[in-house]
């Protein structure tokens, strides 16, 4: 049984998602009792009727089932959403909490975030013991990047719900969060908090914390340059805080985002670092141990200076599984290695299985695993340069080729100069991963410690400069790619039947390949059919008024100027729907229209629309239209407008005030008229 492991993990993996999918498939009590039966069932025909055959193939299946049973149980155990005491569950005013610290800070654009975890809440019955976590928001003038993993904030007010999206396609945050058990949030005002206690928690991650803290302030004293200074953060202690927006794009636009989040790549470049001048102790009769318990405390110490961030754990996990399974022997191979180290991060936090990171992070190495060796065997290099840069493009190919269907699906697009980036940013990533390391470790001598920073500061501008090159190149991006998911695990299997044909050339994978192309194809059919359909969309921005309508595969998007200006606003909230619906985007005012009167009238698909955009304009008589939009608390009352236009839809864009939406609506409600709020409903859609 060469893959028992990965067996035992499909099957754990399998459980885990089918409850995350559907939690209250099974109550919990007939899960135990068929947990408990399963796993007696197994283990006494393993030991005592082990020689009936027909019993031995039964149990196997039976076993394998209670891995299954095992994982959707593990998801109960671990969503903290279904406690009793959890804050979701409370009911009754919370005027202040207690919080305790669970995460360095990171800092965002206009603010700082932590995490904590709710110990009490204060209601009008007194204080109140809960849990629950919550992310917490200061301004950046706020003192709290000092405080310490544990320590504990009294804060005024209450943590909200967070809100689910809003428009069409939007990302789910709410949903993210809760695969981390995070369903709150507050935005906290100066003198709505103060620190009531110093951690006494002073353990492992306390100090991991601190490290962490210590290691980001030498970097911010010796390295000057804001995005280089960002990049080698990033590369080596995880912190993407500094990274700005063109480098993101820059990264991502050349298949190079992968260096910019600590991986499976860095922690490989680590551990080859490790093995290779630990080589000659493996002639020592316990070399081989020797090595690997080395290799542990080392990884573990890096993962202690970068914080123990999830996804450094991650590939730490996997890698230290690689390093104890190099001493036990020959039997062992890399596929149980792997599902080891991903059954035991599911043990520990089952809805890791929902990361992005954790899916690629496998994927890739899977795909490294099977599929480098046969793509590097196709080219024999006639010399040891070629030799070196095809080996390092196999790499890239057989990642790709592994997270190709996966990468389209949650960022919508494919690098085609992947292989040209990575042949320098791997190289220079490893570079600047042992010159950080380095840094950490001499900063104390300050001459050096400028040197090295100096040196590795040209460095990552070299890098970055490659890959700003890179970007420019025409052509350097595939974007606004948009699949479903039924079109993402098709791909998936038309990826994994294409690398069988190729492997065992049988006629019966070729059947399969065509058969997922039909599939594809006839969801693509689907998909177009569906979009050509004519669209009319009130965004949901709060502050701002837009709205787009899609017609005949194309985008018209009328909004205000500095929506319109701000690239970061448009691409969270509209360009999901763009892409999903695979519209050509047009220019913002060539829907057929005019403007009268501080009026602008548009006709679509035989339906009439009224824009108010501001308090300055005059009604025409008797006229009728479709849908009336209003915005900027244009409207003193619903009766201004109601004696001169026949409307049959009232829409409020995000541009009014929650207060002066409600006041509407009531207005609407006695008018009988049909009224929606964008800021309270969500985004307006409606086919034409």
């Amino acid at each position: 049984m060469p893959f028992v492991m990965v067996r035992i993990a499909a099957f754990f993996t399998a459980g885990v998602v089918v409850c995350i999918y559907q939690p209250n498939l099974i109550s919990t009590p007939l899960l135990i009792i068929l947990f408990i039966g399963s796993s007696l069932f197994y283990f006494l025909v393993a030991f005592f009727l082990h020689s009936v055959r027909a019993l031995k193939l039964i149990s196997g299946f039976v076993g394998l089932s209670s891995m299954a049973i095992a994982g959707y149980l593990n998801v109960l155990l671990r969503d903290e959403s279904r406690l009793p005491d959890h804050l979701l569950n409370q009911d009754g005013v919370i005027s202040a909490y207690r919080v305790k610290l669970l995460t360095p800070a990171e800092e965002k654009a206009k603010s700082l975030r932590r995490t904590g975890s709710v110990e009490s809440i204060l209601t009008p019955k007194g204080w109140k013991t809960v849990s629950g976590r919550v992310n917490l928001y200061w301004p950046k003038d706020e003192p709290v990047l000092s405080f310490d993993y544990g320590d504990v904030l009294l804060i005024k007010g209450h943590p909200v719900v967070s809100e689910a999206p809003y428009n069409p396609y939007e990302f789910d945050f709410r949903k993210h969060l809760g695969y981390k058990n995070i369903y709150h949030q507050q935005y906290v005002r100066h003198g709505e908090w103060q620190l009531i206690d110093r951690s006494t928690d002073q353990g492992f991650l306390f100090y991991a914390h601190r490290a962490r803290r210590a290691s980001v302030s030498i970097f911010r004293k010796l390295i000057h340059a804001p995005q280089e200074q960002g990049i080698l953060m990033a590369l080596v202690l995880g912190v993407t805080d500094g990274l700005d927006t063109e480098i993101l794009s820059a990264y991502s636009a050349s298949g190079a985002m992968h260096v910019l989040a600590v991986s499976g790549l860095h922690v490989s470049i680590i551990y080859g670092i490790l093995i290779f001048f630990f080589r000659p102790f493996r002639k020592h009769p316990a070399g081989e141990w020797t090595i690997a318990i080395v290799s542990l405390l080392l990884l573990w110490g890096y993962a202690f200076v970068t914080g123990l961030s999830p996804s450094v754990l991650r590939a730490v996990t996997m890698f230290s599984f690689v390093a104890i399974s190099k001493p036990l022997g020959r039997n062992t191979n890399i596929y149980n290695t792997l599902a080891a180290s991903a059954l035991c991060l599911l043990l520990y936090d089952p809805f890791l299985l929902m990361s992005v990171g954790f899916q690629l992070s496998y994927l890739a190495v899977l795909g490294i695993v099977y599929l480098q060796r046969p793509i590097q065997n196709l080219w024999a290099a006639p010399n040891a340069f070629l030799h070196w840069a095809w080996q390092i493009s196999s790499v890239s190919i057989a990642a790709q080729i592994a997270t190709l269907a996966l990468g389209i699906y949650y960022f919508h697009q494919f690098p085609l100069y992947f292989l040209v980036s990575n042949l320098f940013v791997i190289p220079a990533s490893c570079v600047v991963l042992v010159g950080g390391i380095l840094l950490l470790l001499i900063s104390p001598f300050a001459l050096l410690g400028s040197w090295l920073a100096t040196a590795l500061e040209w460095f990552a501008w070299l890098m970055n400069e490659g890959i700003f090159l890179t970007e420019r190149l025409p052509w350097s991006v595939i974007d606004r790619l948009s699949i479903s998911t039924i079109q993402c695990y098709v791909l998936f299997l038309l990826i994994l039947g294409s690398v069988l044909l190729v492997q065992f050339r049988k006629f019966n994978y070729l059947v399969f390949m065509f058969v997922c192309v039909l599939m594809f194809s006839l969801v693509s059919w689907l998909r177009f059919h569906d979009n050509i359909k004519p669209r009319w969309i009130v965004y949901r921005i709060q502050g701002h008024r837009g709205m787009e309508w899609g017609v005949e595969g194309k985008s018209y998007l009328a909004a205000d100027s500095s929506l319109l200006q701000d690239y970061q606003k448009i691409k969270f909230h509209i360009q999901p729907n763009q892409i999903a619906r695979h519209f050509v985007t047009g220019s913002s005012m060539s829907i057929p229209g005019t403007s009268s009167h501080g009026l602008h009238y548009y006709r679509v698909h035989k339906k009439t629309f009224m824009w108010i955009r501001s308090g300055d304009f005059q009604l025409p008589e008797q006229l009728k239209v479709d849908y009336l939009v209003v915005s900027n608390d244009a409207l003193s009352s619903l009766q201004e407008v109601s004696d001169h236009i026949d409307f049959k839809n009232l829409i409020l864009d995000g541009s009014n005030s929650f207060k002066y939406c409600m006041r509407l609506e009531r207005q609407a409600a006695k008018a009988q008229k049909s009224c929606y709020s964008v800021l309270r409903q969500g985004a307006f859609l409606v086919q034409l």
